[in-house]
């Protein structure tokens, strides 16, 4: 029996440029691209050079203050160079990908037979680690923690999102041997949240407190879900895990091998071939959706809280999604008057469309106004589940108050948590990265 969750706070944006449910073969990219920036607080620190011939699944570089978590190739073939930003960060290593994969072999090995201290060492050898996240501060979780409880979360409700069931129906095997190593690293639950799509596929596995959850944007959050099933408390470790990586996890152990398997939705009003892909992670963005014009922005994930991407650039570590939408570089007429555009979205009734409640709207990226002063509307709170004060929290973080922060809920959020409130907010403020900084400042005065 699974658990009801309702969520009725929050926003589901209905966009132009949902994929279609067919799954094609993606071409094999050139190059593929680890980017460390994608793992927050990591540090890299490399263990193989330029031109180093690599297998699917060596370690190319670990984290320098946490040498347990490392990271692995998602393809065979030969490292072809390591961009390096201002103070010689590591930006990106690239790998120059063999026409077939090449697979380390690691060994077969039965989770469920297998003792906790085998099975940590096993996701962490394999670069498996990297896709276990901890709450709070949302960062690679430490191995060495023992969480009071493993999340994962198997509920798509981002715009434009792929579907869950779609993307895990044929991989439900992996799934569930994922979740047989997951049992043993926590003395407490695994959740695993399902919607309706999903929960077709996931009725069957054994071992988890099942939740089924509905509701609009961000109840597909795993953050919202930990708020409403096993709340945080301080001190308190929760992990995370996103359901088509655990399939990953799952494979190291019925395979032995670390496959980078990752189905990619091409979505968004300008995509022209909008389906799923299997691809692998890190794949070239034109290699999969093509050269695309100045007038195009291509976004890594979805628009809420994905990244900008140029041609040629590669796709984000986690990201199973690519986003194409209208760059938004063109000027308004009397843009301020309300109801004179009325095909845009508009939370605050600027504009007609809330009367057209199942229209489908094609964004830009338009920001409609400039930065200006927080105002108290109540506009926050509309689209926020969590049982905390949205505008309150924000402050507390840009003064950098870590008493009013602790009091009023940093524990329980990341910067996805508040990219509706950052998309509904007239202040337009850049509140998903003032999040991240005050977790950042709770990271470093805290730990």
């Amino acid at each position: 029996m699974s658990k009801d969750i309702r969520i009725k706070r929050g926003l589901s944006l209905k966009l132009e440029g949902e994929a279609e449910k067919e799954l094609a073969e993606a071409p094999r990219s050139k190059t593929y691209a680890i980017k460390p920036p994608d793992f927050h607080t990591v540090v890299p620190k490399m263990v193989v050079k330029e031109g180093a011939k690599l297998l699917a699944g060596d370690e190319i570089f670990f984290s320098k203050y946490t040498g347990e978590v490392r990271f692995t190739s998602p393809v065979s073939g030969t490292l072809k160079e390591i961009k390096r930003g201002a103070k010689r960060m590591i930006m990106e290593v690239i790998i120059e990908a063999d026409p077939e994969d090449t697979y380390k072999d690691f060994g077969k090995m039965d989770a469920s037979a297998s003792s906790p201290e085998a099975i940590r060492e096993r996701l962490l050898e394999s670069g498996c680690g990297a896709f276990i996240n901890q709450r709070p501060y949302d960062i690679i979780a430490d191995p060495k923690d023992s969480p009071k409880s493993i999340f994962v979360s198997a509920v798509t409700t981002a715009p434009l999102a792929p579907e869950a069931g779609f993307v895990l129906k044929d991989k439900v095997a992996a799934f569930q041997e994922g979740i047989n190593a997951l049992r043993k690293l926590t003395k407490g639950q695994v959740h695993l949240c399902v919607d309706d799509s999903s929960a077709k596929v996931l009725e069957g596995i054994q071992g988890v407190e099942l939740h089924h959850v509905t509701g609009p944007h961000p109840a597909g959050n795993v953050g919202v879900q930990i708020h409403n099933i096993d709340p945080l408390n301080m001190g308190d470790r929760v992990w995370t895990v996103a359901a088509e990586d655990l399939t990953i996890i799952g494979n190291v152990f019925l395979t032995g091998k670390f496959m980078a398997d990752r189905t990619v939705a091409i979505t968004g009003s300008e995509a022209k071939n909008r389906k799923y892909y299997k691809s692998k992670i890190g794949g070239n963005v034109t290699d999969l959706i093509g050269e695309q014009t100045d007038a195009v922005r291509i976004i890594s994930g979805n628009v809420l809280t994905g990244q900008k991407l140029s041609n040629h650039q590669y796709i984000g570590f986690f990201d199973n999604e690519v986003t194409l939408i209208p760059e938004g570089n063109n000027y308004r007429m009397f843009g301020w008057l309300p109801f004179t555009y009325n095909n845009i979205h508009s939370n605050s009734r600027t504009s007609l469309s809330w009367m057209f409640p199942n229209k489908k709207f094609r964004p830009t990226t338009n920001l409609n106004g400039e930065e200006r002063a927080l105002v108290v509307t109540g506009e926050m709170e509309e689209v926020m589940p969590m049982d905390i004060f949205p505008m309150q929290l924000i402050k507390a973080c840009l003064a950098g108050n870590i008493e009013k922060m602790e009091n009023l809920g940093i524990y329980e959020v990341a910067p996805e948590d508040f990219a509706l409130v950052e998309y509904v907010n007239t202040s337009k403020i850049e509140i998903q990265e003032v999040i991240r900084l005050g977790l950042d400042l709770m990271i470093t005065e805290v730990g």
